[in-house]
C-alpha cells in the first residue's frame, strides 16, 4: 500500500513555501509553528524540519512522518489551504502523541479545526436544596 501524500497534498515549490511564509497567517505552540495560506486549493502540507531542531536525520524524519500521517488522516476535513510547519527544537524529544496533540492544537488556533467539545461527559450537577434553619423553641 503506498502511504505517501500525493503530489497535489504537499507543498513543494520554494516559491509556494515564500508565498505561504509571507502572506499566510502564523500561530505556534513550543513544539511546532503552523503558517496558513487560505487559498482556492485543496490543503497542501509542507514540513521544514531543520538541523536545528535534531542534527540526526532520524530525528528529523521521524517528526515529519509523525506530521504527515496526522495531516493524512485530517486531511478530508481541513479547509482549502496551504499548510506549513516548522519544527522547533523541542519537538526533537517530544513523542508522537506530544506532535500529533501540538499540531492540533496549531490548527485549532489558526481556524482550521472547530474548537473541542468543552460540554463533557458528565451530567450537570444538581441544585443544592436550600433547607431553612428550624426555630427553636424558647
Amino acid at each position: 500500500m503506498d502511504r505517501r501524500l500525493p503530489r497535489q497534498a504537499r507543498v513543494r515549490a520554494r516559491a509556494e513555501f515564500d508565498r505561504v511564509f509571507g502572506e499566510g497567517r502564523r500561530t505556534g505552540t513550543p513544539l511546532l509553528a503552523l503558517h496558513l495560506h487560505r487559498d482556492d486549493q485543496p490543503p497542501r502540507l509542507g514540513l521544514a524540519v531543520s538541523r536545528k531542531v535534531d542534527r540526526r536525520a532520524v530525528g528529523r524524519n521521524r517528526i515529519k512522518r509523525a506530521l504527515r500521517e496526522e495531516f493524512r488522516a485530517l486531511r478530508a476535513g481541513l479547509p482549502a489551504a496551504a499548510y506549513v510547519v516548522v519544527a522547533r527544537a523541542a519537538a526533537a524529544t517530544a513523542s508522537r502523541a506530544e506532535l500529533r496533540a501540538a499540531f492540533h492544537d496549531a490548527l485549532r488556533r489558526a481556524g482550521a479545526l472547530p474548537a473541542p467539545d468543552l460540554t463533557g461527559t458528565m451530567p450537570a450537577a444538581s441544585p443544592v436544596p436550600v433547607t431553612t434553619p428550624r426555630p427553636t423553641g424558647e
